[in-house]
């Protein structure tokens, strides 16, 4: 059985997005983040990742990580895919082509478009967001991300779905990484076709059913 280290308030909600949306069976072994612990390396700590018997799992100490008959996998957007492609079924690429395009919107996701949503995820987290000089941050960010998100908003004016034109993998990964810009709304405002598409994914029975496991998830 697949085993996943991590909790649902972390990047682990892309795997276990993806495992809704299969009905899988997985083991969820809960590492929460030192950085959320007065002293993760306390003897009665919980299991975080500073703690040695997870860096023998995963020597950065980051999650999710996965277990899969013997392969350990410390890359989120790897894990997703090579998940999706071991159990089949239409949210995996169906071929060569997709397999590609799927790499592609991943790799596109996390190098041109997650260090700046980034950005606006932690303002929104620590209330910086709700102030004038976090909206100006904001709106400097938003300058930046114009680009990448112009590439989705032509993309989603033409087709329903990152690739293939079904829900697949590929889109788990991408709305993953631009949901941490969502709480701008002007961007979103200025990329309607991808606000839509954000929409569609995120209303998917799978997306709802991991949300309501993380927000019920305690600290």
């Amino acid at each position: 059985m697949l085993k996943i280290y991590g909790v649902y308030k972390s990047r682990a909600t892309r795997i276990l997005w993806l495992m809704e949306e299969l009905g899988a069976p997985f083991e969820l072994v809960p590492v929460i983040q030192a950085y959320k612990l007065k002293d993760p390396m306390a003897a009665d700590a919980r299991l975080n990742t500073r703690s040695p018997e997870f860096l023998a799992v995963n020597p950065m100490g980051s999650i999710p990580t996965i277990e899969d008959d013997g392969l350990v996998l410390n890359e989120s957007l790897a894990q997703t895919i090579h998940v999706a492609k071991t159990i089949g079924g239409p949210i995996a690429p169906k071929d060569a082509a997709e397999d590609a395009l799927t790499l592609q919107w991943s790799l596109f996701a996390a190098t041109s478009i997650e260090t700046e949503a980034l950005k606006i995820s932690m303002a929104n987290v620590s209330g910086k967001l709700s102030t004038p000089e976090g909206q100006a941050e904001a709106a400097e960010v938003a300058k930046m991300l114009a680009r990448p998100l112009g590439v989705l908003e032509k993309h989603f004016t033409q087709h329903d779905y990152a690739v293939g034109g079904r829900f697949t993998v590929a889109d788990i990964n991408l709305a993953e990484v631009v949901r941490y810009a969502q709480t701008y709304q002007p961007l979103f405002d200025a990329h309607p076709k991808t606000a839509e598409w954000l929409a569609r994914v995120q209303g998917r029975p799978g997306f709802k059913a991991m949300w309501e496991k993380r927000l019920a998830e305690a600290e």
